[in-house]
């Protein structure tokens, strides 16, 4: 079955590799009758970004890749969740960010005894199962 693509090339002339709409010879990005909408996109698009980026640095919030990124992130939602009035939402939401932090002292207790642990029997294990740890 063949793949359709749009019919298109992009900015650097290699072929688009998007989807066409449907029954049409070019993808959303470049069908000249969605111009408008493809430019309202683009213009949406980067206001958010801005938007991530300014709010990321007021919040200092650097991603969730790690247990202290994550950390700060239960942070800014426990100090806000803490300033909202007395109510079911602030109680459920103070709950919801205690299981999380708890989840996430475990996994870092776990990650350091392991650690531990491996460093220990590091040179006891043979040479297949070192750095073998998912």
């Amino acid at each position: 079955m063949a793949v359709r693509t749009c019919g298109a090339r992009n900015a650097d002339k290699q072929p688009c590799k998007q989807a066409p709409m449907f029954d049409a010879e070019f993808c959303f990005w470049h069908d000249p009758a969605r111009a408008e909408e493809a430019a309202e996109a683009r213009r949406l698009g980067g206001q958010r970004r801005r938007r991530e980026r300014i709010v990321s640095g007021a919040f200092d919030f650097e991603g969730l890749d790690s247990i202290p990124k994550i950390r700060r992130l239960l942070d800014i939602a426990a100090t806000d969740a803490l300033s909202l009035d007395g109510s079911v939402a602030k109680i459920r939401a103070l709950v919801s960010l205690a299981g999380a932090a708890t989840k996430l002292l475990e996994t870092g207790e776990f990650e350091e005894r392991l650690g531990a642990i491996e460093s220990v029997l590091g040179e006891r294990l043979p040479i297949s199962e070192k750095g073998s740890r998912r």
